[in-house]
């Protein structure tokens, strides 16, 4: 991807550095007790609660001894995600206002093994993510090093992880998100499942909608690109992580799409450039 020459985003928080979590506290013995009757009384795990307090609040937040660096921060690898995120913002900008509306911008937060977010504490081990309580995306950047290791090398593959978490920021800002999560509390578990695939799908596709604009707009990607997006995009699908696991193959048990789909939905997308082609809801999903 011809990345370097784009200007950088100015959304993108930086706290690979920071140690989350408050003060330790102390319990006496008299308060281990009370805290042991409260959880049982509430039904709570009581080492879950024992944990919270003495992370003086979990997801409280950074500590004083280590405040929250200044973004982006000049390495490379954080450099390109502050230029990717950039041409996100550029073509939704561009696309927003032709459905009435004005696109607002995620930040982007880059972490290392935990962080904490408005949907709760979080290790790098459940992946990128966005959190629509607070508008953001977080990224560990060690998951570009595991796309590495499924087989999924390239810029324009770790390119693909942005766009498809910024494509559920899309989701929000239009409603889509919070439509189907209704439909999920509402429906039965397999139907929550089935919608949760679509939307991730969808997510795709968004991702697609935005390679598409970087190209014809922007010039920056390369031949070989577009291989190395889909590439990525079977690499993590349901299907090959869990044969790669050792586990069955159960597409009752998909969360975001097999191989077949979630390439599909995303070269959909970057054919098309057009946000109208995304509609995994209506269309069929089983390429």
């Amino acid at each position: 991807m011809l990345w370097k020459k784009g200007r950088r985003s100015e959304n993108v928080e930086d706290v690979r550095h920071a140690r989350f979590g408050g003060p330790r506290i102390k319990l006496s013995a008299g308060m281990l007790a009370v805290v042991m009757l409260i959880a049982f009384a509430l039904g709570e795990n009581p080492l879950e609660l024992l944990a919270l307090l003495t992370r003086g609040g979990g997801s409280a937040g950074l500590t004083e001894e280590s405040p929250r660096p200044p973004a982006p921060v000049d390495d490379e690898t954080a450099q390109f995600v502050s230029a990717i995120l950039a041409d996100t913002e550029d073509t939704w900008h561009a696309i927003f206002p032709r459905l009435g509306r004005r696109y607002q911008e995620p930040k982007l937060v880059l972490f290392t093994d935990q962080v904490a977010s408005a949907c709760g504490f979080t290790s790098s081990a459940t992946g990128p993510f966005y959190c629509p309580g607070d508008r953001k995306v977080y990224l560990d950047l060690g998951f570009f090093r595991e796309l590495g290791r499924l087989g999924a090398p390239g810029d324009f593959a770790q390119a693909y992880v942005i766009g498809h978490e910024v494509g559920h920021h899309v989701q929000n800002l239009l409603g889509v998100s919070g439509q189907v999560h209704d439909l999920q509390r509402r429906g039965a578990p397999a139907q929550a499942k089935a919608l949760s695939v679509l939307l991730e799908l969808q997510a795709d596709c968004f991702a697609g909608v935005w390679a598409h604009h970087a190209d014809k707009y922007r010039q920056m990607l390369e031949p070989g690109d577009v291989d190395e997006g889909l590439n990525a995009a079977s690499a993590i699908g349901d299907d090959r992580l869990a044969h790669q696991a050792g586990r069955s193959i159960s597409p009752d048990s998909f969360t975001h799409g097999s191989s077949q789909q979630r390439a599909y939905w995303l070269r959909r997308g970057m054919e098309s450039g057009e946000i109208t082609a995304c509609d995994t809801f209506s269309a069929s999903a089983k390429q």
